[in-house]
Order: C-alpha cells, then structure tokens, then sequence
C-alpha cells in the first residue's frame, strides 16, 4: 500500500524535516505519496514534487488550511487514509505532533511517536527513557500513524524526482472549534536551530541572558545556532524556541557546543546524536563530559572570548 507523508511546510517553503520522513517512507516501502495542505502553497507542492522518491504530491488549497490547524487537516487526512493509505508520517516537528495523534484517535489506531529506526513495514524503533533505551513496536493496526525524528534519518535529495501534482478538494476541513488568532516568530540571520550544522548551546552557568551575548558572537563567527539548556529557559536568560532537549527541540548538528550545561539526561536526550561534541565547563564532575567527544574544564567567561577571538 502507499504511504502518505504530511508535508511540514508555511506555504512558501518546504521545511527541511519533510525530506527526513520521505527518507523514513522509501524505508518502509512503497509509492510515497506527500499531502501539502494550506493555501497558496503551489510553490511547496511543486518543491515536494521534485524529491527524490516522491512519486505523487497531493495539493489540498483551501483559506481555512492557511494555517494548517490542526482542526481543519486532521479531518482531511483521515478521509484520505481511508482511501487505500497503509502508512501516514509527518515530522515530528510541532505541527506533526499536533497533528497526527488527532488522526490516529480518528483512525481509532495507535499513534506511534517519534520513530528512530524502520525494521519492517510494521515494526518501528522509537527511543524511551529520554534516549537511554530503545524500544521495537511492532503494530497490527490497518494504517500505522508515525512522528518521525528527523535526526535520525538523512534528508532524501530535495532534486531529481518529478512526481505529478494532483489537485484535491480541502474535504471536511473541521468543526470551527478552534481559529487562528495570531503567532509572533522570532527572526534571526543565524540558522534555523534545528537544521544548523553547528550549534552553540548555553546552560544555567551562563548567569544571565545578557551573558549570552557571548555565544552569539562565537556563534556568529562560526555561522552556528544558538541554543540553551532548560535550566537556562527557565531561568528566563533566553526565549523558550532556544531550548534544546526532551521538551525542547532535537538537534544532530554536525557540532555541538555546550557552554556551562551539566548535562542533565533531559538535554543530552535532545543533543547527543550530533556528530561531535564540545563541552566547556568548570565542574570536571559535570555529566555532559561522559558524552563530549573533546571537554575543557575551564571557566567559561575567560575561554568562550578566547576561543572566539582564536577564530
């Protein structure tokens, strides 16, 4: 049977965790088909199409999926998984969290969240334990719905296909129980977090949010992302989208540098699957040396401007 991905998208651009999950589908086997539902969002089903390993993209257009609630699409991609669908991915970003445990308890079928590993068309590998154990879930329902963890899979080449665009009426688009009233973004010229190749990270040993002015000039040298600990987040030193772990967002830069993080297993659970790992901390005690590849016991306020200046 054929596997539909849900597009993540903003209906200008693809977002690059889509491209995870097509990777994911080729990995379970069959037709790939990817639903892009929002309005105006042509552009993205066009850039869906020329994936590699898309053979079909389904253009859902309609002003009450502009900002694709979750109200008005779940409804949609029931009516669509009926229709002959044996598997329904979507990234496990924000939106596809959102999303897919709506179509799943509408599909009546458990929703399995997060996957890190295909073993089979009907048996998943998803992380417990934030990370310190892996569990194999084999399923038996009609249709499997699966979040999958973008870091775990490499993105599929976003050229070389040219799958058709097909046109699909918007269906039962809710029940106008929810409406969108507004969203507030957080602009930078830094890279997305969850997509940069190298990302610099504070945590409670920071002090302050205006102490982090100092990773953001290293990171600016190094073209990286800024990220944080929950303990900094909490601490109100920086906004809660910098936060990097179990609750915040997973990243597997191909560096990572972590600036006066302990290490608590909720933050390596977010972090840990990066390709090399840089700790800098005073406490030689602190746990996030157990995971770095290269540590320095040092005081941070003397080696980050230190270090930033070397660059």
């Amino acid at each position: 049977m054929a596997i539909l991905i849900i597009a993540d998208h903003d209906n200008a651009a693809l977002k690059p965790a889509t491209l995870n999950a097509v990777t994911a589908a080729t990995r379970v086997g069959g037709d790939v088909h990817v639903l892009v539902a929002g309005h105006g969002a042509q552009p993205v089903a066009e850039a869906a199409a020329k994936i590699s390993g898309v053979s079909k993209v389904l253009l859902a257009d309609a002003a009450a999926l502009e900002h694709q609630l979750p109200e008005a699409v779940a409804p949609l991609v029931v009516n669509l998984a009926k229709g002959g669908y044996g598997h329904v991915l979507a990234p496990a970003t924000s939106a596809g969290k959102n999303l897919l445990p709506r179509v799943a308890a509408l599909l009546d079928v458990a929703a399995i969240s997060d996957i890190t590993g295909v073993v089979a068309a009907d048996t998943f590998e998803r992380p417990i334990y934030a990370g310190n154990a892996i569990a194999t879930v084999q399923s038996s329902d009609t249709v499997k719905v699966i979040t999958v963890r973008a870091t775990a899979f490499e993105a599929a080449a976003a050229t070389g296909g040219s799958a058709p665009v097909e046109a699909i009426g918007g269906g039962n688009i809710g029940s106008g129980l929810s409406k969108f009233v507004g969203q507030e973004l957080t602009k930078s010229e830094r890279p997305e977090l969850t997509a940069a190749r190298i990302v610099v990270s504070g945590g409670r040993g920071m002090q302050s949010g205006a102490n982090f002015k100092l990773l953001e000039a290293l990171a600016d040298k190094l073209g990286a992302a800024v990220g944080a600990s929950r303990a900094a987040v909490d601490a109100g030193f920086v906004p809660n989208d910098y936060q990097v772990g179990q609750t915040g967002k997973i990243v597997a830069p191909e560096l990572y540098i972590a600036v006066g993080i302990s290490g608590a297993i909720q933050h390596l659970a977010g972090m840990k699957d990066s390709k090399v790992i840089v700790a800098i901390n005073k406490d030689e005690e602190a746990p996030i040396f157990q995971v770095a590849d290269y540590g320095l016991v040092a005081d941070l306020f003397k080696a980050v401007p230190e270090l930033t200046e070397a660059l």
